[in-house]
């Protein structure tokens, strides 16, 4: 049942109410504010109104150092981003490695002062940033090497891990919090990308206006403003969506309607073409990167599509696109990981070939455990809080291999 519903069913339950609002802080804020015009007359709903109203006029006076802490966010992520331009430093390697740090430990920061967090609970999230940062830039810099490669890979995700960490209060179990950490994550991409949009239209209208008068500032401009903008935006986009809640929520789950049916028609069409021209991922390795980067790039989509659709009401049809497409999609898992076993077989073991099976066979359980209780919403066996569960137990074994490939591979494999 969904926290909406939730709301509505005990709203002449005080004891359970409170349960609910001290279980999922941020989330029942946010239902409750798109229940309210609807049991507004009820007096518990209405005193409920003003307990949060008072929070939030409370809270007014903190959005002046939210504000200035994200314009010197802002600046800091800038000044990192230029960094290498200005120290001499080789530009490829440096943002090879340190690209997950121009703007994920200023969000995280963002976090954990806004939830007022003590330093017991945020030093564990400052503690293995520092050591990423240090320990990928000893890493020894070769372009060549397999190891390197996945560590500069993976390490983004472990990072971006780490500020849902910081997301949920630095909460360990947090169930309800990583559902709503990915949530957010795909409002702060729908506002990140109108950011960036805004700002080619501005950046294209301000070199035009320019050489209307013969004067060329697009080197300057692209290596100062566009640098410093790109840099800026995700904490921009982070400021926007947490003060600004209804603004972008409504638009995820109509770009989650609108994409679920079309990757599925792409997906069809894609497998039924590649058999059909004879290509296999078992013999044409530039195929089988390509087949595992459209895996995940589907998984991605079912993950936030499944999370939104699980989050509001929804038609059957809606269910019944995403469990195709996690049928299709476990299809193409199994295709790919068929192939990787088949080249590993073949030609031994590799950091590349050992990093995807082990991927593979994780994103296969977790499509195959979602699929299956997907299959038993449509046949009314189970509700969609279990297919929310599948996908916030999942996130925590991704990031411990993922910290397996940055930290273990380079020593395991002799930094080949």
């Amino acid at each position: 049942m969904q926290l909406r519903d939730l709301i509505t069913q005990h709203l002449s339950d005080p004891m359970a109410l409170e349960k609910l609002y001290r279980e999922e802080g941020i989330a029942f804020e946010t239902a409750f504010a798109e229940v309210y015009p609807s049991i507004k007359d009820h007096p518990i709903a209405q005193a409920w109104h003003a307990r949060l109203q008072y929070g939030v006029q409370q809270q007014q006076g903190n959005n002046r150092w939210k504000l200035v802490f994200v314009l010197v966010g802002a600046f800091l992520a800038g000044i990192i981003a230029k960094l290498p331009g200005w120290v001499g430093m080789i530009e490829e390697y440096y943002y090879a490695t340190n690209f997950a740090f121009i703007a994920f430990p200023l969000i995280a920061a963002y976090f954990i002062i806004n939830q007022q967090l003590t330093v017991r609970k945020w030093w564990p999230v400052a503690g293995m940033m520092l050591a990423s940062c240090i320990y990928i830039n000893m890493l020894p810099m070769d372009d060549e090497s397999d190891t390197f490669i996945l560590a500069c890979i993976h390490l983004p995700l472990l990072i971006w891990a780490q500020v849902g960490f910081a997301y949920s209060g630095c909460a360990l179990g947090a169930k309800p919090m990583r559902i709503q950490y990915l949530r957010f994550n795909g409002d702060l991409l729908i506002m990140n990308t109108i950011i960036l949009l805004a700002g080619i239209i501005l950046t294209a209208l301000t070199l035009g206006l320019f050489s209307i008068i013969s004067i060329d500032i697009t080197t300057w401009y692209l290596q100062n403003i566009v640098v410093w903008g790109l840099a800026a935006s995700p904490i921009v986009s982070t400021y926007l969506v947490e003060n600004n809640p209804n603004m972008v929520n409504k638009i995820s789950p109509l770009i989650a309607r609108i994409f679920s049916p079309l990757a599925l028609i792409t997906l069809v069409i894609y497998l039924a073409t590649s058999i059909t021209t004879g290509q296999n991922p078992f013999e044409n390795r530039d195929f089988l990167i390509v087949f595992n980067m459209l895996l995940i790039a589907v998984m991605a989509l079912i993950l936030f599509a499944t999370v939104e659709s699980t989050s509001r009401p929804t038609n059957k049809l809606g269910f019944w696109i995403l469990t195709l497409l996690a049928l299709v999609t476990v299809i193409i898992n199994t295709i790919a990981l068929t192939a990787i076993i088949y080249r590993i077989n073949e030609w031994g073991i590799t950091p590349n070939r050992l990093a995807v099976l082990v991927g593979n066979i994780l994103i296969l359980s977790n499509l195959v455990w979602i699929t299956l209780h997907l299959i038993r919403v449509l046949r009314n066996h189970s509700n969609t809080s279990k297919v929310e569960n599948c996908i916030a137990t999942f996130l925590p074994i991704y990031t411990v291999w993922t910290a397996v490939v940055v930290f273990v591979f380079p020593l395991i494999f002799g930094y080949q």
